[in-house]
């Protein structure tokens, strides 16, 4: 019988908890010859001790994903093979996370084992079997699987070892394949451990090594490891080692069956008035995990009507992107709606296990403002960003906006896969996976638009040139064009944006790369989705002297040379697309506009604080011509801008013609702030300020930016230098954060918070946001009738 919790499931019924009445009594045997009876009551004395088997990997058929219980180190180097948990490359440190497991009190006792088949063709054999202990600097689950340390205790060759100590085996290994069982049990304020290896049916020990640890020492997460040492490199084509049957038991263990992460991953979904005969309409994705061939490969989606759940049919799973979208017109836009997202899960033995995603389907918000999360960037080293996370749950918003760099190319370690093939999007989809561990349990019940920007799809910085491929040939990091091949890219577009409502323009770029602009009205508010620099020109068009292609270091270089002609910002299909989005006010009375970036330079110093750079092309400040066209295209419109990726919140105006002509930008603070941006204008010649705020803050004002572009800057939250050690100190002390903007379609107006990282949003304290914030802007503001400190 499955149990299920949430959208989280277990298979309780069908797990296996044994231990064979000869084990056992070999177990205790041992422990009374090394007197270990007294010390370790609460595994000892209980003779009916029992372990479960955590893995169905005998069960299961081939494929990457190992299942809603595990976190593999990388999942592209992982597969079950034939009944085992294999891995791929013989590189070092590869391994495999119990996600509902974790040891808590070690002292309490705890065993476990698991069968270890050595590859043959390693290399060079680092060594499998168990890591303990594994944890961040704060010891949560999903932390854990990225942190280094632990104890391990395994097999390298023909010795047994824990830790530092060793032994050698006293039976040859039987076809390779060797059982490994390790026991922990109290030992004054330390933890007894025993590691003993048998032939693989355990008729026969064939050697064991004790050793003590720490207590604090064992407490974290448990893993599987292949290659304690070894290759750092990826490398193809030679196996490491595979394991299966992993078994655990003891009081040492918590045991949180709601931690595990898949097969349904998470889902995100929209909500958005057609304005035609269709209604409104509802499109959600269903994210899994990379299941196989005999698989089952189609998802069911139920709603919940009038007390029953009704089926609204199956889709099936993309086999790149292991996405299901639908596509409900006509949708009741009146009422709450719970959903639930229904796998099948299909296993060699013909059995089958339902999995469940639940949620809801919110109402349309009308009659009341609308408020919207506005987040950007998340660099894992802060990951899983719980402060953030936690205060968007209680926040309870009725949209999610995520304006790109859902992942960086460093997500979890392991390198960039940068080939033709299938790797190359599985390395992508773990870095993603990241993103909806991190924010699956809001986007269960909120509205998401969710776009990619330049790391999403490996690049430092990107100009799309229409969809061009990146030119291999020419040296150089600053150039335009797509580097990953363009499967992948169409897959990091379908993860992040199958869900969306119906595109303005669906016909894709260049090398056949998808696009996701377009509009959705929801809550009285049209709201367009734009991809800025999917069309931008590259820096290499231009010249911007010495050091980089992208960045004018010389504070006396003109950069109004920069301005060439034929240069594109948006393109001229969004240029287009906001043209008549701006005349179109069907069902709605508001707009915002809701892209990658700001259309200004508003950052003058880079990377450490006396990083001073006077222009930076990857800004939507450059190309001039374009921008001020943009800029003057998206006045009628009267929309807030929201935006993100500088890692820097700011709070400006645009200005075209003259200072103030134009809309507001908010860009929302990083989730998790890595490279580090920073305003300091009035530190810099020639950077002086005109009509600065009545609040009187440094670096505020009318000011020309590094482009000779008209800004207006109202509020800046400038982080401090790096230093902290804590992760959550460390993004709180770098201006980390989210953005919430609060939409009053009856006094047309948009208030704009910034949080910063390490706060509760709901407390009302005033040191909670950035200074500057919050700040309220009347619609007709950002058409420049300026009431704000005007």
């Amino acid at each position: 019988m499955a149990v299920y919790t949430g959208g989280i499931h277990r298979f309780h019924g069908i797990m296996i908890e044994r231990i064979s009445r000869r084990l056992s009594l070999k177990f205790f045997s041992v422990a009374a010859l090394l007197g270990l009876f007294g010390k370790r009551p609460a595994m000892a004395q209980d003779k009916k001790a029992k372990l479960q088997r955590l893995d169905r990997w005998d069960k299961t058929h081939d494929r990457i994903f190992l299942g809603g219980d595990f976190w593999a180190n990388p999942m592209e180097d992982w597969a079950i093979k034939d009944g085992w948990a294999e891995c791929m490359t013989d590189s070092a440190n590869r391994s495999i996370h119990s996600l509902t497991h974790q040891i808590a009190g070690p002292g309490k006792g705890f065993a476990m084992s698991v069968k270890v088949g050595h590859s043959r063709t390693t290399r060079k054999d680092g060594g499998a079997g168990f890591r303990l202990g594994v944890k961040s600097d704060i010891n949560e689950v999903k932390s854990n699987v990225f942190a280094g340390g632990g104890v391990n205790a395994g097999l390298v060759g023909q010795e047994l070892f824990i830790g530092k100590k060793k032994a050698k085996l006293t039976g040859a290994l039987d076809g390779g394949v060797v059982i490994l069982e390790l026991e922990g049990a109290a030992s004054g304020d330390q933890v007894e451990l025993m590691l003993t290896a048998k032939s693989w049916d355990s008729a026969e020990e064939l050697g064991k090594v004790t050793a003590k640890a720490g207590a604090d020492s064992l407490i974290g997460n448990i893993a599987l490891v292949s290659q304690y040492t070894g290759a750092k490199g990826r490398t193809q084509g030679v196996l490491g080692h595979r394991f299966t049957d992993w078994q655990v038991g003891g009081d040492a263990f918590t045991v949180k069956p709601e931690q595990s992460f898949g097969p349904i991953l998470w889902s995100m979904y929209t909500l958005s008035d057609s304005r035609s005969d269709e209604g409104f309409v509802m499109k959600i994705s269903a994210l899994l995990g990379p299941v196989g061939e005999k698989d089952n490969r189609e998802v069911d989606l139920e709603v919940k009507r009038n007390g029953r759940w009704e089926s609204l049919g199956s889709e099936t799973l993309d086999p790149a992107a292991w996405v299901s979208t639908w596509r409900i017109p006509n949708w009741n836009e009146k009422k709450d709606t719970p959903f639930r997202l229904v796998y099948h899960e299909l296993f060699k033995d013909g059995s089958e296990v339902p999995a469940e995603w639940t949620g809801k389907i919110r109402q349309n918000p009308v009659g009341r403002p609308v408020r919207i999360g506005g987040l950007t960037c998340q660099k894992d080293y802060a990951f899983p960003y719980e402060p953030v996370a936690n205060n968007l749950v209680k926040l309870d918003p009725d949209l999610l906006f995520f304006s790109g760099d859902q992942l960086y190319e460093n997500h979890g370690g392991f390198g960039i896969i940068r080939d033709q093939g299938g790797p190359a999007i599985l390395n992508y989809l773990r870095k993603f996976y990241m993103h909806g561990w991190a924010f699956g349990e809001v986007m269960r019940n909120t509205p998401t638009i969710c776009v990619t920007d330049d790391h999403d799809v490996f690049h430092g910085n990107i100009w799309g040139e229409g969809g061009e491929a990146w030119d291999t040939e020419t040296p150089g990091q600053s150039k335009a064009g797509y580097k990953q091949p363009p499967g992948m890219v169409n897959v990091v577009h379908t993860t992040h944006a199958s869900h969306h409502p119906d595109l303005y323009d669906d016909t894709p770029m260049k090398q056949d790369i998808s696009v996701y602009y377009g509009d959705m009205v929801y809550g009285g508010v049209s709201f367009a989705i734009l991809g800025d620099r999917m069309w931008k020109s590259g820096p290499e068009r231009v010249d911007t002297g010495t050091g980089r292609a992208d960045h004018v270091y010389d504070p006396t270089w003109d950069t109004i040379a920069l301005d060439v002609p034929g240069l594109d910002l948006l393109g001229d299909r969004q240029e287009k697309f906001l043209e008549e989005w701006g005349d179109d006010w069907r069902g709605h009375s508001m707009k915002m506009l809701l892209s990658q970036t700001l259309f200004v330079n508003a950052a003058t110093h880079h990377g450490k604080y006396d990083g001073y750079i006077k222009a930076d092309l990857d800004s939507g400040g450059w190309p001039q011509t374009a921008r001020n066209r943009t800029v003057d295209i998206l006045r009628k419109s009267k929309a807030l801008h929201v935006n993100g990726d500088q890692h820097l919140t700011t709070m400006t105006q645009y200005g075209s013609a003259k200072q103030r002509d134009a809309n507001w930008s908010f860009c929302t603070p990083a989730i998790a702030a890595g490279y580090p941006r920073w305003w300091r204008p009035d530190e810099i010649e020639g950077m002086s300020h005109q009509n600065r705020p009545s609040h009187g803050r440094e670096h505020t004002g009318e000011y020309l930016d590094g482009f000779g572009n008209k800004v207006y800057v109202y509020a800046v939250g400038n982080p401090e230098v790096g230093t902290e050690k804590h992760r959550y100190d460390l993004a709180h002390q770098k201006a980390s954060g989210f953005g919430l903007i609060t939409v009053d379609t009856d006094e047309k107006t948009y208030l704009c918070e910034s949080f910063k990282f390490l706060v509760d949003a709901t407390d009302g304290n005033p040191d909670n946001q950035h200074p500057g914030w919050p700040v309220k802007i009347h619609m007709d503001e950002n058409g420049g009738e300026n009431r704000l400190e005007s």
